[in-house]
C-alpha cells in the first residue's frame, strides 16, 4: 500500500482518534514572499538585468502550512503527546509573467520548447513541491522530555532557519533534563537533514538551484532529507542560570568522521548598572576530523540596551584565519545560510563566518504608532580575501487583523559594486 506524504500527518489524527485526546491544536499559516533588485551581476544581490520590478530581477514564491499537535496520554506518571506539520509551495503561476526567480530550493522546474535559464527564468514551470516537514512523538517523565521523530531543532550550530519562504527541519533524537539547579541538559542525536547545508549531498538540490534561479534556498529539492553530515551527529549542551542576572550555555558537537565543534555564551542582564541594560559574549571554533588546518574559531561581543518602546545594540565578531570548514558553523559550512553571532546581517549571509572576518553591526528598533521600524547596519572586512561588505536594512512590520506584513529595504555595497533590493 502506497501512502502520501499527505496521509502521514491525517494518519496522525486518524491514528489516535481512539483516545482520548486532549489540547489537540490545528495551527496554519500562508505566506507570500516577493523580492525584486536593482543589482548587477557580480553583486551579492545580483538577479537579472538590475531593473527594479522586471521580472528578471524579480522572484516570488507562496507557502501554505499546516501543523497540529496533540497531548495523546497525560497523568501523574507520563505525558505522551505528538506532533506533524506540512508545507506546500507555489509560485501561483507568477513565473514567466511578474517574476523570473522563485524563492525556496524545493521547487523544481519543467523546461519547455524554447526554454532559458540564466539569471530567470523564460519558458519553464515551476513545479509545486511539498513535505512533511515535523513528525514527531514526545514523552516527558519527571524533569526528563524525550522528543523522537522530525522536528525543528534550536541548538548555535546547527539550526531550524526561518527567515525565508521554507524552513529546515531534522530527523534527529532529543533528551532534555532540568534536575539540576537552574540548569537545562540536552543531548542529541541528528540523522538526517533536509537543509541545503547538506556536506556535499549537492545531488539532493532542486534544478532550480542548479540553474541559480532561487532567492533564498534553505531546503534541498522537495524537502528531500539525506543524512546529516557523513554519519549523522551528535550534541550535547547546558544552559545555566544560577547566578541570575547571568545566563551561560556550552556546547559541545560530533559530526562523525567530519568535524567537531563547540560553542560557549554568556549573557548578563545589567539591569544593576542601567535598567534595561545587556551584554554577552561568544566563542565558537569548528575543526574538521584528521585535518591539519588547525580550527576555525569566531569570538563576538555584544551590548544593547531596552527601553521597552525603543532598544539600541552593537555588536562585534571576529573569525580566525585559519581552520578547516569555511564557515563558523553547520548550518554556514557550505553554503550562505544564516549563523547566531551576534553581529549577523540581515540578508547577506555567510560574510560575518568567513575566514578572517571582522563584522561590526549596530541595530536600532522601535515601536510607532502600530509600526515596528528597525534600522540595520553591519559592516564587513574580509581580511582574507581582501575585500569589504557593507549592509545597510530598513525594515517595517505592522499586522492587519490576522494579517501581518513586512517590508525590507536592503542597501549592499561591496569594494567594487554597489547595491540596492526591495
Amino acid at each position: 500500500m502506497k501512502i502520501t506524504k499527505l496521509s502521514l500527518v491525517a494518519a496522525l489524527l486518524i491514528g489516535s482518534s481512539a483516545m482520548a485526546l486532549e489540547n489537540t491544536k490545528v495551527t496554519g499559516d500562508a505566506n507570500l514572499y516577493y523580492q525584486t533588485t536593482d543589482a548587477t551581476d557580480g553583486s551579492e544581490l545580483a538577479r537579472g538585468e538590475g531593473s527594479l520590478f522586471d521580472a528578471a530581477s524579480s522572484s516570488a514564491t507562496a507557502s501554505l502550512n499546516l501543523n497540529v499537535t496533540t497531548d495523546l496520554v497525560k497523568n501523574d506518571t507520563i505525558a505522551l503527546s505528538a506532533g506533524a506539520g506540512y508545507t506546500v509551495l507555489t509560485t501561483l503561476g507568477l513565473e514567466n509573467n511578474l517574476v523570473g526567480n522563485v524563492w525556496g530550493g524545493a521547487q523544481t522546474v519543467t523546461a519547455g520548447t524554447g526554454a532559458s535559464f540564466g539569471k530567470a527564468l523564460s519558458g519553464v514551470k515551476v513545479n509545486n513541491a511539498n513535505w512533511v516537514n515535523e513528525a514527531w512523538l514526545a514523552a516527558t517523565a519527571g524533569n526528563t522530555t524525550v522528543k523522537l521523530g522530525r522536528m525543528e531543532l534550536d541548538t548555535p550550530l546547527a539550526f531550524t532557519e526561518k527567515w525565508s519562504i521554507e524552513k529546515n527541519t531534522f530527523e534527529a533524537a532529543v533528551l532534555i533534563n532540568t534536575d539540576l539547579p537552574d540548569t537545562t541538559v540536552v543531548a542529541a542525536f541528528i540523522g538526517n537533514g533536509n537543509g541545503t547545508e547538506a556536506f556535499g549531498q549537492t545531488d539532493l538540490q532542486s534544478n532550480t538551484q542548479g540553474y541559480g534561479v532561487t532567492t533564498a534556498a534553505v531546503v534541498n529539492g522537495n524537502g528531500d532529507f539525506g543524512t546529516y553530515g557523513s554519519n549523522g551527529a551528535y550534541a550535547v549542551g547546558m544552559i545555566n542560570n544560577s547566578v541570575e542576572p547571568l545566563t551561560v550555555q556550552a556546547w559541545y558537537y560530533d559530526l562523525t568522521r567530519l568535524a567537531t565543534a563547540y560553542w560557549v555564551q554568556a549573557d548578563v542582564d545589567a539591569g544593576l548598572l542601567a535598567k534595561g541594560l545587556s551584554v554577552g559574549v561568544q566563542y565558537t571554533g569548528v575543526t574538521l576530523a584528521g585535518g591539519t588546518k588547525g580550527t576555525n574559531t569566531a569570538t563576538a561581543g555584544k551590548i544593547a540596551y531596552d527601553a521597552g518602546t525603543f532598544s539600541v545594540s552593537g555588536a562585534y565578531s571576529q573569525v580566525s584565519e585559519d581552520g578547516s570548514l569555511s564557515g563558523a558553523g553547520f548550518n554556514t559550512a557550505t553554503s550562505s545560510l544564516k549563523s547566531k553571532l551576534y553581529t549577523e546581517a540581515q540578508w547577506s549571509f555567510g560574510n560575518v563566518v568567513a575566514k578572517g572576518a571582522k563584522s561590526v553591526n549596530v541595530t536600532v528598533e522601535s515601536s510607532v504608532g502600530g509600526i515596528d521600524l528597525g534600522l540595520y547596519t553591519t559592516s564587513i572586512d574580509h581580511v582574507a580575501v581582501d575585500s569589504d561588505l557593507l549592509e545597510v536594512a530598513a525594515k517595517a512590520s505592522t499586522s492587519f487583523g490576522p494579517i501581518d506584513a513586512t517590508l525590507l529595504y536592503l542597501y549592499v555595497a561591496t569594494d567594487s559594486v554597489v547595491a540596492t533590493k526591495d
